[in-house]
Formats: C-alpha cells, structure tokens, sequence
C-alpha cells in the first residue's frame, strides 16, 4: 500500500475560498477514485494561501481486475442487431454466450496501475474544479477551452510513494518541485514523498496544516494581549481568516491614539475587523482598549516593531474616518436625517421608506394603547388566562409616546455617514446617536434593538417600547408585502418574509403577547412558519398538525400552549391509551357512518350525539359509566380550554380512559337492536367529540 501526495500550486488564494476548495477537492478526489474502482479511506486536505494539498494514505498498487456482462440481442436476431452488439464490445461472436436464446458478453477488464490512473485523474480534477470565482491567464486566456483556476496556477506536485505521477494541465507539468515561504525561503524545494512533505515546507517557514496555523493565532493573539495586561476579544471568524492570508503567522500587539475611544466601541472593532483583519482587546475595566492585535506572516528580525507601527498607522487612517463619521452625523438630530427617508424608496408599490415609517409609528402605538406590549400580570404567559396589568394612564401615555417616537426616528441612521460606511451598525448607530441627543434611554434601547431578533441565536427584545418598534416594523414588513401578493415561493423570499415572520413568533411567544398576529393568507403563513420552528425544537409533526387542524386559532401564544400540553399528554400513559381509544371508536363511527343520517354540522363522525337514554333495561353498568365519565370530563375539559389550562384540558379527558376502555370490553356497540346500537354510537361520538375539543386526535399517529 502507497501514499499518494498532490499539490496544486497558484497565486494567493482568497481566505474566504479556501473551505470550500478543500472540500471541493475531497469530492472530486473521491469521484474520480470510485469511478476507477478504487477504495479511498480518510483524506488528508490542506490550503494555504498558495498552496492546496492532498494525502491520501494506503492506496494499492493496482486496481482490482473486474468483469462486465452485458445483455444482447436474441439469437435469432437479425444479422444487423448482432454486428452492432459485436462492435459495442468489441468481441466476435465466437466470444459471446448463448443463454437461453440470447447473446451475453462477458468482458474480462484487466487491473490498471493506480499511478496510471491518478495521471489521469489529476487534469480531470483540476479542470472540474468549481471556484465561486475564476480566471484565465496567460497567451490561450483568449480562448474558452483554456485553463480556468481562482488565481494562476504555478505548480504541481504528484507522488505516488517516492514515483512521479506525470500529468500535465495548460502548460504545467507534475514534478517534484514546490516552494517556500514568499520571502522566508522562496527557492525551490524538492519534496520526496508524502511523508516528508509537511516537514519540508516547515522547515521553510511553511505551516500547511489550516488547523494548526488556527491555533498559532489564537493562542498567539491572546498570549499577546495577555502579556500586556490586556484581554483578547475573541472572534473565531477572524481566526479562520488569518489563517487562510498566512503560511507563517505571528500575532503581534500594537496600540492606537486613546482619543480614538470617544467613537463607539463597535465602530471600532468594526473598522479593525473588516477593513483590516485585527483583533481588537479589552482593558480590565472590561471595556475596549486602545490597543489591537495584527497577524504577520513572516518572523521579522525587529520582533515585528516596524511590522505593528504600519498597521498602527493603517488602522490610524480608518479610525480617523470613523471619528470624522461620528462627529459629522451628531450635528443633525436623528429627526433631522430622517428628513431623507423620503428619497429612498422602499418597494415601487408601497411608497418610500419614510411611508413605512408612517406606518410603523402609528402600528406601534397602537400595540401600547391597546395593551398588547405591556407587561403581563405575573402567571399570564404559557396558556394562561390573557389579563393584563393596564398601567396608570400618565404611564399609558408616555409609552406610547415613546414607542411613537422611537418608531419615527428607528431608520433615520439609514442615511447617516456612519452607517453609510458601515452598514452592519444600522440600528445599533441609532441608539448611539439618540443617546447623544439626549432622547430617553427606552427610545434608544428602540431604536438600537428593533431589528432584533435577526437570527436564531439573537436576544429577543423584553422591554414594552423596544417590543412595541420592533413587532410594528416586522409586522407591518409582513402585512404591506402580502397585501401587493409579494409572498414567498419555494426557496425564494427576496424581502425575507420568512425570517420577519420567525422573528414576530419569537417576540410574541417569548413575551407571552395575546393579539391576533393576522387573518386568511398571513395567518396560514404565520402558521406554517411556527410548524417549522417546532419541529426544529423537536416537537412532533404530528401534534403540531393535531392542534392546527382545529383551524381558526390567530392567537400564537394559545396555538403554542396547546402544542407544550398536547406533547406533554401523549407521553403518558393515560395519552397513548386515549388515543387508542379514539381510533378505535372512531374505526367504528366511520363504519356506521353510511348507515346513518349525517348529523349536523360540527358533530364528530356523521353520528348525531344524542344522550337520551332508550326506553329499555338492557343498559349496562358500563353503558351508564361511560356516559357518567362524560358527563364529568367534557364540561371540566370544555372549561378549562376555556380558560387556558391545556394541560388540565387534558388531564380531564384522561379520566375517560378507564371507562372507555371498560365499554370497548364490556359491551358490543353494533347491537342487533337499532335503539341500543344508535345509543352506543351516540356515547362514542360524544367521546370523540369531546377529545376534538382539545386537538384533531385523527392526526395523532399511532
């Protein structure tokens, strides 16, 4: 068994690519091996920003000699049919075989040496690769047939052992030749094999192993800060990035004016992040310090010195165009700014942003005065009963005041310099500006927070005027776009409905808020998107299904609490034995059901619930016990849907379990006599009826 070594050699290879080229190199790899016959066990893949390498380990010698059958004509065949197989396998038919009155020919295809097949396979991967971004290069760049690579491609290596595998791709030749660090050691290398590959490189200032320079930095930047008396603020993004813009990292510590921090602290991780890849620290007050921390790729003599005071002046640059944003927008007022809302159009059918504005501003107050934000008395969230504490009415007043203000000055920051250079502040500069002016700190922490929650593991804003903002603006996002039938198909939402629509259900649920989120195509919409986001929490399909079924419920608080109750129920005893009572009373209700005359509408099974007893002694103790269970269980059931209590919802219809159970034991429900029959059907149909109240039990699987 053989190592096999490959090497694609280019120019710089974007940071942001490389993950995905590693990947891509490991399906190709695989492809090309399987399609030859060939068993690849665990790859060993590395990038750098020069370099993609490739190990594969135990690769034999030759692939496995393999016989192919293929199916012909009938003997009897005309002469045509049978010279047309003949040229296809390239036999004569003296080679075919005649199975039972048609030809078969086996085709015997001998081993091939693997380094005959790698060969071979090395042109195919390159040339497949798929980059999210390529070019051609060189005197054949003009024409379409010529090599494409994300930069242009230098260099290969393949090793096969200590063989070269001879390949060639646009010009380049396979050989034993890499090279070095840039500027470290940028003379040729011969490498051996695969085992002495990433020793050789290192040797050369060279680190191939991502994972490894990964490492480097992140302990590296943190020892740096640390040796300071400072504190890393870790971002593990920035790690993976460096890594992929260095061979031979080496974190190093440089400081920037103080009098840069008047600028928000995100403005300036921001700016050191995106423009220049540094990490920025903490002092140990906790709070952002002037200092950051730059990875080098090269071992300076001076210990890096004149390495950190260029970036020191880089960074400088930056943060002085920060500085200047943060000063230049504080000489308007965020109202003022808003003043241009109205020459940025939002959607050519629902007017500019300043309309939305309008619109979020008066949606808001309205969520305050009627009392939808307002914190809940303490008990009412999770199914209960929606009371809620009313504040005094100079308390009503200044919140919705303030949620209306909030709502109009919320995307002024749109047009602000700031967030002009940065658009990933937009919200967050808000509040920083409404602050400065001295607005309310609620009206800030609005503004600041209304996108919010932008993804799955955001905070949910909690606070009634932060709420109020951000449920109106997602809310009105949501009711404008289906209003002009802008409703997302398939995997295409290109407003994000979808993600407005999550993110209303987790500030509604999360807050226990009791309002009707939407009616006809927007309540389905609202519906379909809390299926998903139970389903992803692990709560069965089946019992999402069961609760809305029942239709016509636009309250997502009690639509969730219903679901928590129903999941919590059938995982009991008493829950699985009821829902096997249910099928089978509803087996024989469905039965019966063509025999008799449909009962009204909203009865259970086409069988009307009459409760009359018949005229007869031949009712059984357990006849009068099931109907007593009833009698009991559907009004404590009905009342404490009523009233919210899902969970004692269901613990009432579990009462009916032994009494069910002794019915179906007991007594025969088709009885010959038509008023004994009827009374039975009846009982079952009140039992099934009563269980509809809580959840649709025929969508329950099991």
């Amino acid at each position: 068994m053989t190592d096999f070594l490959l090497e694609l050699r280019s120019e710089e290879i974007p940071a942001r690519m490389q993950v995905g080229a590693r990947a891509e190199l490991d399906k190709l790899f695989r492809a090309q091996m399987t399609e030859a016959g060939l068993d690849v066990g665990a790859l060993t893949i590395w990038s750098t920003p020069r370099r993609l390498a490739l190990i594969a380990k135990d690769l034999p010698q030759a692939t496995a000699a393999v016989s192919e059958e293929l199916k012909g004509p009938r003997t009897g065949a005309p002469p045509q049919a049978l010279e047309g197989f003949l040229r296809k396998t390239g036999l004569t038919q003296d080679r075919l075989q005649d199975r039972d009155g048609i030809w078969f020919a086996v085709i015997d295809k001998p081993g091939r040496a693997t380094k005959d097949v790698l060969a071979e396979a090395i042109p195919a991967i390159v040339r497949a690769f798929a980059w999210p971004k390529s070019m051609r290069w060189g005197k054949d760049s003009s024409s379409s047939e010529s090599l494409r690579w994300v930069r242009p491609l230098s260099g290969i290596v393949a090793l096969f052992g200590e063989e070269l595998v001879p390949c060639k791709i646009g010009g380049i030749a396979s050989g034993f030749a890499t090279r070095g660090h840039r500027f470290h050691c940028p003379g040729e290398i011969t490498i051996g094999s695969a085992a002495d590959y990433a020793d050789k490189l290192r040797a050369c200032h060279v680190i191939v192993d991502q994972d490894e320079r990964q490492a480097i930095i992140r302990e590296g930047a943190a020892k740096a800060a640390a040796d300071a008396g400072l504190t890393l603020v870790e971002d593990e993004g920035l790690v993976v990035e460096n890594a992929g813009l260095t061979e031979w990292p080496v974190p190093l510590l440089g400081r920037f004016d103080a009098d840069y921090l008047t600028v928000p602290p995100e403005v300036i991780q921001l700016s050191a992040r995106v423009n220049q890849k540094y990490f920025v620290v903490n002092g140990a007050d906790g709070k952002l310090a002037n200092g950051f921390v730059c990875t080098a790729n090269i071992a300076a003599s001076d210990g890096g010195a004149a390495i950190v005071a260029g970036n020191r002046k880089v960074l400088a640059a930056r943060l002085a165009d920060a500085r200047f944003f943060w000063e230049q927008d504080q000489k308007k007022t965020l109202a003022q700014h808003g003043e241009k809302l109205a020459n940025i159009t939002f959607h050519e059918k629902l007017g500019s942003v300043a309309d939305k504005v309008e619109r979020v501003a008066k949606l808001a107050r309205w969520l305050v005065e009627e009392n939808i934000v307002v914190p809940a008395q303490a008990g009412t969230a999770g199914g209960r009963a929606p009371t809620t504490a009313a504040p005094a009415c100079a308390e009503a007043t200044e919140l919705a005041d303030h949620a209306e203000l909030a709502a109009r000055l919320a995307k002024a920051d749109l047009v602000t310099e700031m967030v002009g250079e940065f658009p990933e502040l937009q919200g967050l500069m808000g509040g920083y500006y409404a602050r400065a002016e001295g607005l309310p700190g609620a009206v800030a922490e609005a503004i600041r927070d209304h996108y919010k929650p932008v993804g799955q593991g955001d905070d949910v804003p909690t606070a009634p005027v932060t709420v109020a903002v951000a449920l109106a603006d997602k809310l009105d996002t949501l009711r404008s776009f289906f209003a002009i039938d802008e409703k997302p198909t398939g995997s295409k939402d290109p407003f994000a409905l979808r993600r407005a629509a999550l993110g209303i259900i987790r500030i509604v649920t999360e807050n226990g808020l009791r309002f009707a989120v939407g009616e006809g195509d927007l309540l389905d919409f609202f519906a379909d998107r809390l299926k998903v986001q139970q389903r992803e929490a692990g709560v069965r399909h089946d019992l999402i299904d069961a609760v809305f079924a029942l239709g016509g419920e636009d309250d997502l608080v009690r639509l969730l609490a219903r679901v928590q109750a129903l999941q919590g129920f059938m995982a009991s005893d008493d829950g699985a034995n009821l829902l096997a009572g249910y099928k089978r009373a509803a087996n024989i209700l469905k039965q019966a059901e063509k025999d008799v005359v449909p009962a009204k509408a909203g009865t259970s099974g086409g069988i009307a619930p009459t409760m009359t007893a018949p005229a007869f002694a031949g009712t059984t103790e357990m006849d009068r016990a099931l109907l007593a269970a009833l009698d009991a269980a559907e009004p404590a059931a009905q009342k404490a849907v009523a009233e919210e209590r899902f969970t004692d919802a269901m613990a009432a219809l579990a009462t009916l379990r032994s009494a069910v159970d002794a019915f179906f034991d007991g007594v025969m429900v088709n009885d010959p006599d038509p008023a004994i029959r009827a009374w039975r059907l009846g009982l079952l149909a009140r039992f099934t009826g009563a269980v509809h109240g809580v959840a649709d039990f025929s969508r329950i699987e099991g």
